[in-house]
């Protein structure tokens, strides 16, 4: 570790252990967190950003457009220092302090990547979809009945009773609908449809057997339970502003939900602004010992210890972390005896979209602004359904909503009529998204670079990941289903594109450090514990062997709850 331009800090080494270290504090950090304290552990938790205080911090929340200096818009100075952060679209003025700016934490792209971050206690918690699918027993399976990539180590049944965990603890709202493609789960009740909404269900239903329509299942309260409350989360108020941050706890977060359950233990040591640069590996002990941290300020090292080491630092960023720690058992990074470590990265194709008008209906309307859409679950080679140029499926995240006064950029008139004209609904407009699953591919991959480093001497990073023929095959199915559904079901203006995004915009990434029964091609075990150093846990979106297509964080959660159990139960016995 480079140490010219650092201060070293030798504190004393008692001081600085603990019985476990998490390392980022994300949706899967915060909840090792709050599993380790709960169950009696001294956890010390890193994260390299600074923090961002529940309620008090989310000083856009309750601001309208002329609240804004720049009425809630980017500013094109902005958008041309950040080309990475804003083709993303999920930033603007109220939010632009979640996310990381391109210039400051900078990575070498081979081929187009966005990777869009969020460094600060809560990580992209604070900033996500809250879409929350659980994966079925094919998504599991897939993997070793079409020899692509490995086979899982787990199975749905492994997974099935920590889904329901950590359902009922962040509280997802939802319809149990029977579907096999995204069981049912322990909801709250669900958010409910449009007309159009209800509508269209029926037609594709009607017309398309084996295809359904159904509330996407998300992570905000539409009731608060007692245990909610307990933690001072009331239920969501249809405001549509999450990315915000909630300051009625709605939607789970690390802030909401985990941060303060882990808190309530007395068992958490929570250090911001705390850069991990490497894990120690003792190479007598044969485990890890502990983390070197850099101070993000004054940039003084100081190392930590502890028994166990969770790592969940963001699918990526892990990545980063196992490269960079180095030792003489492990030269090529920790653990990675297999040489897959940085490899079969994956995430999610979002690159088709489709737009649309339907006429009538115009006696309807709907309450308050839902912070969930409606969802059409994988339906390609599935059950009946046999593709030959293609493997896996895609799900559609859809929205309808009646337009508003933006429809005046192309009306005529001037003076109180027109104003008059443009507080009236406008008529029904549908927008949806195909969200494609993405194959494991050994040529998808991030390494380090040799020579450049970023401000702390980390190395930086390279990513060199695309899109294959499957994933542009899938795409082009996937544009023609849309179109061909919303003109059976009566919808004008159709439009469908393929904008051919680059991969990572959907801020989805995972793999790199994937589980798997052989430690010959996979760097962790059924229970995500490195396989050459049992005492390193991963279970971040790095650990993922595949992508599926629904969106991952309530898999994180489960396989972090599943993986903390397993833990603390092997410390009991004393095999950590």
């Amino acid at each position: 570790m480079p140490q010219d331009s650092l201060l070293l800090n030798n504190s004393a080494k008692e001081q600085n252990t603990y019985d476990a270290i998490v390392i980022g504090t994300g949706i899967s950090g915060g909840w090792a967190m709050k599993e380790l304290t709960e169950k009696g552990l001294k956890v010390l938790a890193f994260e390299r950003g600074g923090n961002i205080e529940h309620i008090k911090d989310y000083n856009t929340a309750s601001l309208n457009p002329w609240d804004m200096p720049h009425r809630g818009s980017l500013t094109e100075k902005f958008i041309n220092e950040n080309p990475i952060l804003t083709r993303a679209g999920v930033v603007d003025e109220f939010t632009t302090k979640m996310f990381l700016t391109d210039k400051v934490h900078p990575y070498i792209q081979d081929k187009p990547f966005d990777w869009i971050r969020g460094y600060h206690v809560g990580g992209r918690s604070l900033m996500w979809g809250r879409w929350t699918q659980r994966w079925g027993e094919a998504d599991f399976e897939a993997n070793a009945k079409e020899g692509i990539g490995i086979d899982w180590p787990i199975r749905y049944k492994d997974i099935a009773p920590w889904y329901s965990y950590v359902e009922k603890f962040a509280g997802i709202s939802g319809n149990r609908d029977g579907l096999p493609q995204v069981p049912d789960g322990e909801f709250l009740p669900p958010f409910g449809m449009t007309k159009l909404e209800l509508y269209l269900k029926q037609n594709i239903e009607k017309n398309y057997p084996g295809r359904n329509l159904i509330i996407s299942r998300t992570a905000n309260l539409s009731i608060s339970t007692d245990l909610h409350t307990s933690l001072d989360r009331s239920h969501c108020q249809a405001r549509n502003l999450c990315s915000r941050g909630c300051p009625f706890g709605a939607y789970f977060s690390t802030q909401s939900a985990t941060l303060p359950a882990a808190m309530k233990t007395k068992n958490l040591t929570l250090q911001t602004n705390a850069v991990v640069h490497s894990i120690i590996y003792d190479d007598q002990k044969q485990k890890a010992t502990g983390v070197r941290v850099i101070d993000a300020i004054s940039k003084a090292i100081t190392e930590y210890y502890a028994r166990i080491i969770f790592l969940n630092a963001g699918s990526i960023n892990s990545n980063l972390l196992l490269l960079n720690s180095t030792s003489h058992r492990f030269p090529n990074g920790l653990g990675n005896d297999s040489g897959v470590l940085g490899h079969y990265i994956m995430t999610h194709n979002y690159r088709v979209s489709a737009s649309a008008t339907y006429e009538g209906m115009t006696d309807s309307y709907y309450y308050g602004r839902r912070p969930t859409g409606v969802y059409i679950p994988r339906f390609r080679n599935f059950g009946n359904d046999k593709r030959n140029d293609f493997k896996r499926g895609y799900a559609m995240a859809c929205s309808t909503y009646r337009q508003g006064w933006g429809l005046g950029n192309n009306m005529e008139g001037i003076g109180p009529a027109f104003k008059d004209k443009l507080t009236e609904p406008g008529p029904w407009a549908f927008y949806g998204v195909a969200m494609g699953e993405m194959l494991p591919y050994k040529d998808n991959h991030v390494w380090l670079d040799k020579n450049e480093r970023d401000s702390w001497g980390i190395p930086l990073l390279h990513t060199d990941v695309s899109w294959h023929e499957n994933e542009d095959m899938m795409a082009r199915d996937a544009a023609e289903q849309m179109h061909e559904m919303l003109d059976k079901a009566g919808f004008k203006n159709i439009r469908t594109q393929d904008n051919h995004q680059s991969p990572g915009r959907d801020i989805h990434e995972m793999g790199g450090c994937r589980m798997g029964s052989d430690p010959k091609d996979s760097m962790l075990n059924k229970w995500n514990q490195l396989h050459a150093v049992k005492n390193v846990f991963v279970t971040d979106g790095a650990c993922m062997t595949s992508s599926a297509c629904q969106n991952p964080s309530l898999t994180y959660m489960a396989i972090t709850a599943r993986a903390c159990d397993h833990a603390v139960a092997e410390l009991k016995k004393r095999n950590l």
